[in-house]
């Protein structure tokens, strides 16, 4: 696991050592990427300069330092991420290799590369990644990044410079960086709480877009092009092949054949040379990945937990008993509110851009305790994509797909009667009933207001959109709109909007929320993290998988949960979903009162000029008197303040 980074200047450099320092500088502003190792390559002539932050997991020694040059001395490599089959990979390279220096999967990728090209190795690699490859002969850049987007890339021309890194900080440290802020960006953080690949939030530098490479020519760099990336893989065709391909087995058949497909996926994943562990959270997806390590283990594995002293808040205790069934050394921590809020003001930084998903608080707190024990943890990130648990899952493969018999007259005025109801009344009763749960209100409206859509990608955009129309509350010209269409896929999920909900989960919300705030969160304190269930080959066979083999009896993941009931009582595992939750609601209203107030003053709001002024305030006030709950829109703007607060700190 490193920190990647370069640049391609038009027409080269002149002085060479001006390359080094630039590099020295952008290498510093990753170090926690990869604390270990420092290393550059430079090319003047070229105008090239890579370089690599290394965190040491696979193969400690020297051999595996970066940047890498090939054995036949044209190609040079540097690479954030692991490769989980590089030794299959270095057996099928086999006798055409005169002979391998060391045992990392970095040098396997890039012997690799020389063997088979850019397209096969990729599409052979099984792992997670982010790959700056420079061809000294043809004097090209490749970019290239893991199927799901684990691993982060930016990139783009600032002037008559190319920069690319794994971080926005690597590049905002090279002069050339210009930093103009897309105000489309920030309302795609208002809408989905994160931005989209390929936007980033400065105009002129894009994210690689998972599955995809990137190819600069040199007739590129002398026009300042930027072709658009390749697909390598495509989820779409998976989905395809899956339905083409579906599983026909018993239930019973198809609980083996997954947990033989898991147990190989982390098996490969727990290949370290340094101590390895796994974050659980008492949950169906870690709880799984943590029997599953255990039964691969001869020792008892390291698991992780995060505890709130709000017990409304805490599922800490459901983790406490898995641990305890499956034999795990169980480590947990618990943290107050103040702790949880002395964690905000890193937030701008650890993020790079701003992003408002308010579980990146106890991520970045759980990755804390981690690091102090191990290395590498494993992560259960990916098992709601891929096996149907999220609530919106359940909704439009249950409640939804029922209501539709209704007819549409009917479903309105059911809706619209739900939305007139007072919103103190609604809030009220299900603080009474479901155990002062806060959220009752905002969930029933949202629920309405789904019921009263036929089209499956508008309830979609309704379930995971906070703002609706970001435009409400800020002034852009540049909003990207990626229409959320079914009728773009071919009629593959024709029938089946709860597949349709998995993949754009997958490929939008995986990759742009849980793994972005997964690898910064964890990175920030030099951590690997690994997720088994984006094995592709998990993937694959999921996607194989019948409807009726994820969602039974009014709940996702069947299948899954049948392979955990080998291991763990379902009693202990069990429980509605809940995810990170915290109580942002009621912190706004009393310990993060005055930051937020400092951030959304009338006077700030109207000096910076993104937001609408009254808008903002009303929500703000409306929150402080306890007449709505707007937790989770006005988390949006203080992310997107505070983040504006560093940017012009540091500038």
């Amino acid at each position: 696991m490193c920190g990647i980074a370069g640049f391609v200047c038009r027409g080269g450099y002149s002085v060479p050592y001006d390359a080094s320092f630039q590099l020295e500088k952008m290498a510093d502003a990753i170090r926690h990427r990869g604390p270990d190792d420092y290393g550059s390559w430079a090319d003047a002539e070229s105008g090239v300069g890579l370089l690599n932050r290394r965190l040491a997991v696979i193969d400690l020694s020297p051999a595996g330092h970066q940047p890498m040059i090939s054995a036949g001395g044209r190609f040079v490599l540097v690479f954030n991420g692991e490769i989980y089959n590089h030794a299959e990979l270095r057996r099928e390279i086999g006798s055409n290799h005169s002979g391998w220096r060391g045992h990392s999967d970095t040098e396997t990728l890039l012997e690799a590369f020389d063997a088979w090209g850019i397209e096969k190795t990729l599409k052979k690699a099984i792992g997670m990644f982010a790959i700056a490859l420079w061809d000294r002969s043809e004097r090209t850049l490749t970019l290239a990044r893991d199927r799901f987007g684990e691993k982060p890339l930016y990139y783009g021309w600032q002037g008559n410079v190319f920069l690319f890194g794994s971080e926005l900080k690597a590049l905002k440290a090279h002069p050339a960086f210009e930093g103009e802020i897309s105000r489309g960006a920030l309302a795609e953080v208002l809408k989905f709480s994160y931005i989209r690949a390929p936007q980033s939030v400065y105009r002129g530098i894009r994210k690689l877009v998972p599955a995809s490479y990137l190819n600069m020519r040199r007739a590129d760099f002398d026009t300042l092009a930027s072709p658009e990336p390749t697909a390598y893989w495509s989820l779409c065709d998976t989905v395809r092949a899956g339905k083409l391909e579906r599983f026909s087995g018993s239930d019973g058949e198809a609980i083996d054949a997954l947990e033989s497909v898991l147990r190989n996926a982390i098996k490969s994943q727990m290949a370290a040379d340094v101590p390895l562990g796994v974050f659980l959270s008492g949950g169906i997806d870690s709880s799984t990945l943590a029997a599953l390590m255990q039964e691969e283990s001869d020792r008892p594995v390291r698991t992780f937990t995060i505890g709130f002293r709000e017990q409304r808040y805490d599922e800490s205790r459901y983790a406490k008993l898995v641990a305890q069934r499956l034999g795990t050394e169980h480590t947990e921590l618990y943290v107050s509110s103040r702790d949880a809020q002395e964690t905000i003001p890193t937030l701008p930084r650890i993020y790079d851009e701003p992003f408002s998903d308010p579980s990146q608080i106890p991520t970045c707190l759980l990755s804390g305790l981690t690091r102090r024990h191990v290395t590498v943890s494993l992560s259960g990130d990916g098992g709601d994509e891929v096996f149907g648990g999220y609530n919106r899952h359940v909704f439009i493969n249950g409640p939804w797909a029922r209501m539709k018999s209704i007819p549409f007259p009917i479903r309105k005025n059911i809706s619209r009667g739900i939305s007139l109801l007072p919103y103190g009344l609604i809030a009220g009763a299900g603080r009474l009933l479901f155990s002062g749960n806060n959220e009752i209100a905002d969930k029933l409206r949202k629920g309405a207001a789904a019921l009263s859509e036929d089209d499956p990608a508008r309830v979609y955009s309704n379930l995971i959109s906070h703002w609706e129309n970001p435009r409400e509350i800020i002034d852009c010209d540049d909003e990207t709109e990626n229409p959320l269409s079914m009728s773009s896929m071919d009629g593959i999920f024709s029938g089946s909007p709860v597949s349709w909900f998995q993949y754009m989960d997958s490929t939008n919300y995986l990759p742009d929320d849980i793994l972005v705030k997964v690898d910064r969160a964890a990175m920030s304190v030099s951590l690997e993290t690994r997720v088994p269930y984006l094995d592709p080959r998990v993937v694959e066979f999921a996607w194989r998988l019948p409807v009726s083999m994820k969602f039974r009896n009014g709940k996702g993941k069947y299948i899954l949960r049948r392979v955990l009931d080998r291991y763990v009582p379902s009693n202990l595992v069990d429980r509605p979903k809940s995810g990170f939750a915290i109580p942002i609601d009621t912190w706004l209203r009393r310990g993060l009162r005055d930051w937020a107030e400092s951030l959304l003053s009338e006077g700030r709001l109207a000096s910076e000029g993104y937001f609408r002024v009254a808008p903002v305030r009303n929500m703000w006030l409306e929150h402080l008197s306890g007449k709505r709950n707007w937790q989770y829109h006005l988390w949006d703007v203080l992310m997107i303040q505070a983040w504006l607060e560093d940017v012009n700190h540091a500038a």
